[in-house]
């Protein structure tokens, strides 16, 4: 088929890879402007879908916005049978979204209706979600509203990450994607309307949201450390300077004790009830090491409070 592909960041490049692969004939890839990037954020450095499609010679296109009508011309000329979105980060006006022939079919990281929205995989282990999946679905106007043609299930482990649960997603869903097409081909693409139960909005992680509460219950604590890792991190401030560390990976630990306080000197850190033990830690401006190596230039000792 004739397909458009939408999307920016390396969550997306499995699936694009993945087209071209089973031979589809991708006409145009639509992704984000190349940004700012290296120490003084002067050198502009092209998305990793861009990367990709330039190393397969596609035409690649980097519009600030769809809206109006000289953009919706511009798509509709490129005659697709169907756009694929992934993780893209604008907005499709309705006149793009009608463009293709057979529609614009997004691959998004959740049990949808559960976790509409920018940062599925974030909150649903935030949440302490044990299941999660990938979808495919056909957009509409909502956001992520559309009926749903293919699922995958993943189950999420009680110490997966995010980056962890981010890598297996964008696996399954690049295979779980051209699967679809397949059958969107061949004319047996069935898709089912959303239900209305169930509804969750995965709402765009806030800075304010990063720094550890003490003062939660040891399950919420560990689901947001892991839910957080690595990016853009859970953390706590540290030392004299309260420079801030972050906390990468923990797991749930025996013990209790005032908020926040070092209920052993390898770092076994007491909840509003229950404990974590605080396993890899980054430093700012420093490479992740494991608690040990952390612990090794930087004292916790028994009785410490953390804030």
């Amino acid at each position: 088929m004739r397909i458009v592909f939408m999307g920016t960041p390396d969550f997306a490049v499995p699936t694009l890879s993945e087209i071209v692969g089973r031979g589809h004939e991708v006409v145009a890839v639509y992704t984000r402007a190349p940004a700012p990037a290296g120490r003084r954020g002067l050198d502009l450095t092209p998305s990793p879908v861009q990367a990709v499609a330039e190393r397969f010679g596609l035409p690649v296109f980097t519009p600030k916005s769809l809206k109006g009508e000289a953009a919706a011309d511009a798509f509709r000329a490129h005659d697709a049978d169907v756009a694929v979105v992934v993780a893209y980060g604008l907005i499709l006006p309705q006149a793009i979204l009608d463009g293709p022939r057979l529609g614009c079919l997004n691959l998004h990281g959740s049990l949808l209706p559960r976790w509409r929205g920018a940062a599925p995989i974030q909150r649903a282990i935030m949440a302490g979600d044990r299941e999660t999946g990938v979808a495919v679905m056909r957009m509409e106007a909502g956001l992520d509203t559309g009926p749903v043609g293919l699922v995958e299930r993943i189950p999420i482990g009680p110490d997966m990450t995010a980056g962890e649960l981010h890598d297996r997603m964008m696996v399954l869903g690049a295979d779980l994607m051209a699967r679809a097409l397949a059958a969107l081909e061949r004319g047996g693409l069935a898709f089912t309307p959303q239900p209305e139960a169930g509804v969750a909005y995965a709402a765009k992680i806030e800075k304010a949201e990063t720094r550890i509460d003490w003062s939660r219950p040891a399950s919420e604590v560990h689901d947001r450390i892991r839910g957080l890792s690595p990016f853009p991190g859970a953390w706590f401030p540290f030392g004299p300077d309260e420079a801030r560390v972050k906390v990468l990976r923990s797991r749930l630990a025996e013990g209790s004790g005032a908020p926040g306080e070092a209920l052993d000197d390898r770092l076994t850190i007491a909840c509003g009830s229950g404990a974590v033990r605080l396993t890899e830690l980054q430093k700012a401006g420093k490479q992740a090491v494991a608690a040990d190596a952390f612990l090794r230039g930087n004292a916790v000792p028994a009785g410490s409070r953390l804030i």
